[in-house]
């Protein structure tokens, strides 16, 4: 289908789909045409970057963004189409380059409908989800994937083969969020509504969950935190022993080393604390 300028104003459209979320069995009350049409207004939202998933200011979650993405899929169908002369068969076709406003584009990058990359940003070949938002002067590196709905903040660094999880297959409650001058190292991934802190540092390979422990190293006992990664800490993986019937083995963890100095950059930062420890990644 086609994406105009809507007619409806945001509020009425987060009515809409609040009332939505609660009664989806009613198709009287929500045709199939309409829902269609109320979700595709709010990609174009999205899209334009004048609605988000996650509010930064209240650091709320849009629940009802999340719920309208879900409903446009469950309503339009498939079609062929056509970026130059590539052909896709989906449901979203991909931005149009007049979207993409002083964005570094380069061959093989992809950004669906619904997403929003702000200017100044770098798009090495890559694919970003619909409802995912990329910050000014992020670079989003080779093979990297920023998923459904996921919050990346400005002069972020993802670096490449990073797997950034989406919120709509599965369904997951909250988005991954990144926030501003985070790094993450070669093939880092972070899923499940996992937040990384500002300016935060992961080293390759560290791989984030919901219920990944997040083992914080730096003071006399170890500290174990789940879900987040504070502002400025430098984090590589790790494992910690479990016992299993079979005997006791290493499952994986994250283990905070260090911290982010001031006076140096990400990749200088990461290499010192690297090298204080004793450690190799």
């Amino acid at each position: 289908m086609k994406f105009k300028r809507p007619a409806v104003a945001i509020e009425r459209l987060k009515d809409f789909f609040l009332d939505y979320s609660g009664n989806r069995d009613d198709g009287r009350r929500f045709p199939a045409a309409r829902l269609r049409r109320n979700a595709a207004d709010v990609l174009w939202y999205l899209d334009r970057g004048m609605l988000r998933v996650w509010d930064p200011g209240t650091n709320t979650v849009n629940a009802w963004v999340r719920e309208a993405i879900l409903a446009y899929f469950r309503a339009a169908g498939a079609a062929a189409m056509s970026a130059g002369v590539f052909e896709y068969f989906d449901k979203l076709p991909v931005k149009p380059r007049a979207s993409l406003k002083g964005v570094r584009v380069v061959p093989g990058a992809v950004a669906r409908f619904g997403a929003f990359v702000e200017e100044g940003a770098i798009l090495m070949p890559s694919f970003v989800n619909v409802g995912a938002r990329v910050g000014k002067a992020t670079m989003v590196d080779t093979w990297a994937t920023v998923g459904s709905c996921a919050q990346v903040g400005a002069g972020v660094h993802l670096s490449g083969g990073v797997g950034i999880g989406g919120v709509l297959e599965p369904a997951q409650a909250a988005p991954v969020i990144i926030e501003d001058g985070a790094f993450l190292g070669s093939r880092a991934i972070v899923v499940e509504g996992v937040r990384v802190g500002r300016e935060a540092v992961l080293g390759a390979g560290v791989v984030l969950t919901a219920s990944t422990k997040i083992v914080d190293v730096r003071g006399k006992e170890p500290v174990v935190l789940k879900g987040a990664v504070p502002g400025r800490a430098v984090v590589i993986p790790g494992t910690i022993p479990k016992k299993f019937p079979a005997g006791e083995f290493g499952t994986p963890c994250a283990l905070i080393i260090g911290t982010r100095t001031a006076s140096t950059d990400l990749k200088t930062s990461l290499n010192e604390a690297l090298r204080d420890h004793g450690v190799a990644v």
